[in-house]
């Protein structure tokens, strides 16, 4: 049997990366996504008949109710709300490597009462470390998305220094542990200091850099499984862990340098607070609004359109609307393609999911590296919901707070046609100076109505 647990593991361990390896293409995410579940449902499988624990009449039981818990939210939760979504499991998988911890630490130290394993107490430790500080900075993570509380950052005076009392505080627990590892109110201790340092953390994060924070709890949640692993002794988990754990750093790394941010500024707290800082007053911006007529008019008579999404166009779910007009364009032998940026949206890669839902060919979804040499040789640049990240301020304003900040250039194209319910700020709070540009048109009002009726008025021509 215990043979053919391992090699059970060792099949679900190749199906991680095999899946993940896979979702490094756009095309390939959602086969890799696939290959991943099954890989964690034969990890599962195996694990509930080493203990045997329950049947597997109970066991398949169990995966039809999660099964189905899980087929319902896919159906209800929007789109808009995915990031939430992810925040919440980055959550509660860090609260789960918590319990595994402190349920270990209890049957040996308290019920057994054997010798705990340097390696085994130093597992618990890290693991309530970093599995607490995942629970509560992804609590808050997802409160600030669901607007439950404010996107702004949330500081006061000596906030980093009490940061680093409680990092201090935590390692002096953790050696009292070691020394006295029956005497459970030092374990108590180290929960409750790895608690308030997640919500201390991220408390400060301004809402424009919520796609780092996403990656990098990501990741949190990925080294806290990994250390569980050790703790149970159990081989897959390390390696799932270990997986996740890297990638998600991999991640939050291409997340700062497209932020303009330091890794080291995120891991230490208070990242967020420059770019959600007060911006200089400028000229006011006198835009020019183009009506839909005439907006039907533009995209006719281009030959090359390049369409930048944003968080807004998940709101106003006009993915499907935008599939219309490029196939109403391509029809005419319009180039059309889509320019995405690595923050938009509210969790690295929103874009392409909202996209991928539309059918809208992988293809045609290009990286901001690969893209941004275009914009100055294309007719019509048409931006749905975005706005920090095509901001020219980022490369011409040294006063803004978003300056240094990788964007697409649209604002180098021939015509900018920006769709926006209002002239309302970005996530960043920040001002966007392109819609001032000569250049720039804007066109008010909901994204799917309006682009719906764009695409009529096209088909009229």
């Amino acid at each position: 049997m215990n043979i053919t647990i391992q090699l059970l593991y060792l099949f679900s361990s190749v199906l991680f990366i095999i899946g993940i390896k896979m979702m490094n293409k756009t095309k390939d995410a959602r086969a890799g996504n696939l290959l991943s579940s099954v890989g964690m449902l034969i990890a599962i499988i195996a694990t509930l008949m080493q203990i045997e624990v329950i049947s597997m009449v109970e066991i398949f039981i169990c995966i039809i109710i999660g099964s189905l818990i899980g087929l319902y939210y896919a159906y209800k939760v929007e789109m808009t709300q995915i990031p939430e979504m992810v925040a919440l499991f980055n959550g509660f998988g860090g609260l789960a490597s918590v319990a595994v911890a402190i349920s270990d630490y209890w049957l040996k130290s308290q019920i057994t009462v054997a010798n705990i394993d340097i390696i085994i107490l130093v597992s618990i430790i890290l693991s309530v470390f970093i599995g607490g500080i995942t629970f509560t900075g992804s609590m808050v993570a997802f409160l600030k998305l669901n607007g439950r509380i404010t996107g702004s950052p949330i500081t006061f005076k000596g906030q980093h220094p009490l940061n680093l009392i409680m990092l201090i505080s935590f390692i002096l627990a953790s050696v009292a542990t070691w020394m006295n590892p029956s005497d459970i109110n030092f374990m108590i201790i180290l929960v409750l200091i790895s608690l308030v340092l997640g919500i201390l953390t991220v408390i400060p994060i301004g809402g424009a850099d919520m796609p780092v924070v996403i990656s990098l709890l990501n990741s949190y949640s990925g080294m806290a499984a990994c250390t569980t692993g050790f703790i149970l002794n159990n081989n897959v988990l390390i390696v799932a862990g270990a997986l996740v754990g890297a990638s998600g750093i991999i991640l939050t790394q291409i997340m700062c340098k497209a932020m303009n941010r330091s890794l080291v500024n995120v891991l230490l707290g208070g990242f967020g607070q420059t770019v959600a800082g007060e911006q200089t007053e400028g000229p006011s911006i006198i835009v020019k609004e183009v009506g839909v007529e005439e907006a039907a008019m533009l995209f006719d008579g281009a030959s090359s359109v390049i369409v930048v999404p944003g968080y807004g166009m998940a709101v106003a779910q006009a993915q499907h609307v935008i599939r219309e007009l490029m196939e109403q364009c391509e029809k005419r032998n319009i180039s059309f393609k889509f320019a995405i940026h690595p923050v938009a949206g509210r969790m690295p890669g929103h874009m392409n999911v909202l996209l991928a839902e539309a059918n809208i060919s992988y293809d045609k979804l290009i990286e901001m590296d690969e893209i941004n040499n275009e914009f100055s040789n294309t007719d019509l640049v048409f931006i749905v919901g975005a706005n920090d990240v095509v901001n020219p301020a980022a490369e011409t304003n040294p006063q803004s707070p978003i300056f240094g900040m990788p964007i697409l250039n649209a604002y180098k194209a021939r015509t900018i046609i920006v769709s926006k319910r209002s002239m309302g700020k970005g996530y960043a709070g920040v001002e966007n100076e392109l819609f001032g540009y000569p250049n720039c048109l804007m066109l008010f009002g909901d994204a799917k109505q309006t682009i719906a009726k764009v695409v009529s008025e096209i088909k009229e021509l």
